[in-house]
């Protein structure tokens, strides 16, 4: 069988020299033409055309009413919750499924992520077990809701798009508004992706987009924050490019800032990767779609989107029977020239993390041992 698998991707990506990689960028459009444009125009750093441009089309092509670029997808999430209000020793609800810049940009601000289970028809955080956890841990103040065990305020709550799958989004702002609790939307893998026509990252108070160089859309580096309200949105371009006021040639800051901003060098490649998106999501979905009608005839489950949403199929995911055969498959591709990846190691089980707070983590559990990433670059 694994065999059949390899042979199958190979046969998807045959035109890939070495090692088929697992999400390859593809630049098929302006990239050169604007990085030339802007190499000529002398402006490479952080102000220039190419950066309102970047904001301007990823606030359209999403529906946000207003789109801040960072330097990559990490600062972005930490500004996201400094403006949703996280202040240090307040508790973030999240998921342990998720790479580590989740949990480390509510560390940045010295908050304490709380780590509840995912659903595994979305592989991002259950609504229910947050409603379960809040009402057996909760307690609402006229300031807010709080840990009625720790006593610290629970500020916010980061569910993350897995592989650019949504979560269950009505339900877990209904469980988080009834509590007063924010929601940050890390959408940083599912640009592209829509749950019920409308565009992740724009649900929560703000969303955050990446723009790594294994994403959909590539900057090389860089994050991008969502805003439905305009006026936080100008707040977060201020604060991103040091809090400094306007002036023809003084220098005057009036507030501690952050120096995230995106260089116009690398939003000018955004600009041309954007034209180009809406290709690469038919591309990539069409790609998914060969590989669920492969996977039909085989003892492995290929993952799909949930119901009522649209996925960009970021990073294409099998579900395993158990962890010795996902551990077989995953030696026997990358020893046959397919790269392919577990889950990550859940949070709970990292050093920095394994003293949190969580809730049984079933499902958590159950999908690491389970989850393998295949090949997902998009093919013209």
């Amino acid at each position: 069988m694994y065999n059949q698998i390899v042979s199958f991707i190979k046969t998807l990506y045959a035109g890939t020299e070495g090692t088929i990689p697992l999400h390859a960028p593809c630049f098929a459009g302006n990239e050169k033409r604007y990085l030339e444009a802007c190499i000529d125009s002398t402006f490479v750093s952080s102000v220039g055309k190419f950066v309102d441009r970047f904001e301007e089309m990823v606030a359209d092509y999403t529906g946000a009413a207003r789109a801040v670029v960072c330097v990559n997808g990490t600062n972005a999430l930490h500004m996201a919750l400094l403006l949703a209000g996280v202040k240090q020793y307040d508790e973030v609800i999240t998921q342990p499924l998720t790479f580590i810049a989740t949990a480390n940009a509510i560390s940045y601000i010295g908050a304490r992520p709380v780590f509840l289970d995912v659903d595994r028809d979305t592989l991002g955080l259950s609504p229910a077990a947050v409603e379960q956890w809040l009402k057996e841990n909760a307690q609402m103040r006229g300031d807010g809701c709080y840990n009625r065990t720790t006593g610290n305020r629970i500020a916010a709550c980061v569910p993350m798009h897995t592989f650019g799958h949504p979560v269950h989004l009505d339900e877990l702002l209904e469980v988080c508004n009834r509590y007063h609790i924010a929601v940050v939307e890390d959408a940083a893998e599912s640009l592209g992706s829509f749950y019920k026509g409308k565009h992740t990252g724009t649900f929560g108070k703000i969303g955050v987009l990446s723009f790594n160089g294994n994403k959909t859309v590539t900057t090389g580096g860089g994050g991008m924050l969502l805003f439905q309200d305009a006026d936080l949105g100008a707040r977060a371009k201020h604060l991103t490019t040091q809090a400094k006021l306007p002036h023809r040639w003084e220098f005057v800051h009036d507030a501690i800032g952050y120096n995230y901003r995106m260089p116009n060098i690398n939003a000018a490649l955004g600009c041309a990767q954007m034209e180009n998106l809406p290709l690469f999501i038919e591309k990539k979905r069409e790609i998914a779609h060969r590989y669920n009608a492969f996977f039909e005839a085989l003892p492995v489950s290929f993952f799909t989107e949930p119901e009522g949403c649209q996925s960009n199929y970021w990073l294409n995911t099998l579900i395993m029977p158990d962890k010795e055969s996902r551990d077989e498959f995953l030696a026997y591709s990358n020893d046959n020239g397919v790269m392919t990846r577990p889950a990550w190691r859940l949070m709970t089980q990292l050093p920095m993390f394994e003293q949190c707070q969580h809730d049984h983590l079933t499902n958590a559990h159950w999908l690491e041992e389970r989850i393998i990433n295949i090949p997902s670059s998009v093919v013209l």
